[in-house]
């Protein structure tokens, strides 16, 4: 039990202490994202019909995450994963106020509104790790790189949908398994935990030449965007969010 505290109380420290680096070094934008809350064990089995074999058919018990997102979605696409209260609008840089959300809220996932100071580029988990091995052998340069169980979410300099769009029409085809997170969206950072399981650094944030003030060097969503949609095409996972 001891040993239970003392692992949540690190993480806990860890989550603020990674907040008030976003905020206040790096001036991105945070908000605490939903979390999650124990399912009561009712709900805790769904059902779901299966071919009985036989020509007819069978109703199968489905065990269910003993989690589920604060939101009063039960079918939330991303557990925990996404603002709720306070909303997106409410990110701020300011230190005093991501300090008094996280000691209110200290398991809260850590998201940062992206469009501003930030963008990103997710894609499915597998197309993710080609990827990267692709731009490692070619000696291209990445930026900070988020990776769950199921996505890898690539960090890149702010963008326009306007910018967006005149990329994408340069491509034959853009899978629905590439998503973009600019003006008005939001990525969860590490060292989260979600519905999907915890958030991890695929590759961690760096600092240094070229980068702005003290806040990781990120490259141009135009310098990764077309390996991202061969790679993309690859693994299509339809119009439903997987985290």
């Amino acid at each position: 039990m001891r040993e239970i505290l003392g692992r949540r109380r690190r993480n806990r420290s860890a989550l603020l202490a990674a907040a008030l680096t976003c905020a206040e070094q790096w001036r991105w934008p945070v908000v605490p994202g939903a979390g999650l809350q124990p399912r009561p064990f009712r709900d805790r089995f769904g059902d779901r019909t299966e071919d009985g074999g036989d020509g007819g058919s069978r109703r199968t018990d489905r065990r269910r995450s003993a989690r589920a997102c604060v939101c009063p979605r039960s079918d939330c696409a991303v557990p925990g994963a996404h603002p709720c209260d306070p909303p997106l609008l409410a990110a701020t840089t300011d230190p005093r106020m991501v300090r008094w959300w996280w000691t209110q809220r200290p398991d809260a996932p850590i998201v940062i509104a992206t469009g501003g100071a930030v963008a990103a580029v997710s894609l499915p988990a597998a197309s993710g790790a080609r990827v990267l091995a692709y731009f490692d052998a070619l000696r291209v340069r990445t930026g900070p790189v988020v990776a769950s169980a199921t996505r890898h979410v690539l960090l890149v300099q702010p963008y326009s949908f306007d910018e967006l769009g005149e990329l994408l029409i340069q491509q034959e085809w853009v899978p629905t398994s590439l998503r973009y997170h600019g003006p008005g969206g939001y990525v969860v950072l590490p060292p989260s935990s979600t519905g999907g399981g915890g958030v991890h650094w695929e590759r961690p944030p760096v600092t240094g030449p070229g980068a702005p003030g003290g806040a990781p060097w990120l490259p141009r969503v135009a310098d990764l965007l077309g390996a991202l949609v061969a790679a993309s095409a690859a693994t299509p996972d339809g119009s439903r969010l997987a985290f």
